[in-house]
């Protein structure tokens, strides 16, 4: 009995493990890089580094901020996220993702990246 309680923690943690999720807390004035730039280098981990993912954005605080996506020093595109909403990015292999704040308070986000789904012929 003992023995499966374990097992069950463990594969319990296991696939909480699977999901890179990160909050972060942006200050005023301060863009940060999430991920683009290799490893010890990125704010987030990206387990699907190498192929393109989805990055599901979410801003749990009470100010918009945006998300830039930027390849090499070229900016292919930056939207708004507005307070209490979520947006899903699709992030190409070789782009970087940066927040950056819209206001003078502090913006609050949590990160989560996704597998593409693989097309059926």
């Amino acid at each position: 009995m003992k023995n499966a309680l374990l097992a069950s923690l463990f594969l319990l943690f296991c696939k909480g493990a699977l999901f890179a999720q990160t909050s972060i807390e942006l200050p005023p004035n301060q863009s940060m890089l999430l991920y683009g730039k290799g490893p010890g280098q990125d704010a987030t981990i990206n387990p699907y580094d190498g192929e393109d993912c989805y990055a599901l954005i979410e801003n749990f605080g009470a100010v918009p901020f945006s998300v830039r996506i930027q390849q090499q020093k070229t900016i292919i595109y930056s939207i708004t996220i507005p307070s209490k909403t979520t947006k899903k990015i699709r992030l190409r292999q070789g782009h970087a993702l940066y927040l950056d704040p819209a206001s003078k308070l502090v913006a609050k986000a949590r990160i989560q990246y996704e597998a593409m789904e693989v097309e059926q012929p």
